[in-house]
């Protein structure tokens, strides 16, 4: 098996590909661990959520359920994507981008690539244990999201919406960590972050608008078409208001709000560059939302300080 084998266009020249023994590397492209924005983005909504309630609590948040959720949003996103991987094997072999991943170029089995996904859900369970039985409880409910994401796809051009309820659901994770509950700023924060994926994952989706167009898959790159930067800019807008009212109603002020600017400036400037034509410019502005929920997140634990 050559080195190369099984990469995927947008992750090349990485750790994976460098560094780890051969017989691992198709695992650990199946878990993602070679393109980890998808975890960081799974893990900001989580590190957000506690953050919020950091800002309620007037201190800053419990360190150990910072480091949880980072373990946790990396084993469970290479879960999913596992899972995914598995319910669009047949798919990927089509699509130019993903047809050297694991599955469908024959690197792993499908049994074993079960196992793998198992055996990374496990981790997860164990990470979850650590919490209080609310955070359990709600943990334990998004896998049914988790579970039909894959398959949204094939019935309707607003999978991303799924994609947002999942990729979300660490807003509703880091307030009861806190409190053993959930209140009205963390349900608001997670709609916003709903919004905020959906932008996000359209920039991304712009990468295979014309293979998904000729398999019959759908999304809302194809939906918006045209109309994309104006619909980005909707949904962002959204985004940016109900994030900023959860921090409102949870004793943001004007530390909070600097870094709310901060991050709507960040979307703003991803609107403006934005070229549905220019693949490698749609991933460049898809990986730059860490940086964006970054910067909201660091504004948090500030407005927590003061």
């Amino acid at each position: 098996m050559s080195a190369g084998l099984g990469r995927v266009a947008d992750a090349t020249g990485n750790w994976v590909d460098t560094l780890a023994p051969s017989w691992s590397r198709p695992y650990l492209r199946l878990a993602r661990l070679d393109r980890p924005i998808g975890s960081w983005l799974l893990l900001i909504p989580c590190w957000w959520s506690l953050g919020l309630a950091s800002m309620q609590a007037d201190r800053l948040p419990s360190l150990w359920h910072a480091v949880l959720f980072f373990v946790g949003a990396f084993a469970m996103r290479g879960a999913g994507c596992t899972w995914n991987d598995l319910v669009d094997r047949d798919l990927d072999g089509r699509v130019e981008r993903t047809r050297s991943r694991p599955l469908p170029s024959g690197q792993v089995s499908v049994p074993r690539a079960t196992l793998f996904m198992l055996a990374q859900a496990l981790i997860g369970l164990a990470v979850l244990l650590q919490f209080n039985l609310f955070t359990i409880a709600t943990g334990l409910a998004s896998l049914l999201v988790v579970a039909v994401y894959p398959f949204m796809k094939r019935v309707t051009y607003w999978p991303q919406i799924v994609l947002g309820l999942a990729f979300s659901w660490g807003a509703l994770m880091g307030w009861p960590a806190s409190f053993a509950r959930l209140d009205g700023p963390a349900l608001v924060l997670y709609a916003g972050s709903i919004c905020w994926v959906i932008g996000y994952d359209t920039i991304y989706a712009h990468q295979d608008r014309e293979d998904d167009l000729m398999i019959g898959i759908k999304s809302t790159a194809l939906l918006f078409g045209a109309r994309t930067r104006p619909m980005l800019a909707l949904f962002y807008a959204a985004a940016v208001l109900l994030i900023g009212t959860a921090g409102i109603m949870a004793g943001g002020e004007l530390v909070f709000l600097l870094g709310l600017v901060a991050f709507a400036a960040h979307l703003a400037w991803q609107v403006l560059r934005l070229d549905i034509h220019d693949p490698a410019r749609c991933l460049m502005l898809f990986r730059s939302n860490r940086d964006a929920g970054l910067i909201l997140f660091g504004a948090m634990l500030a407005q927590a300080a003061v």
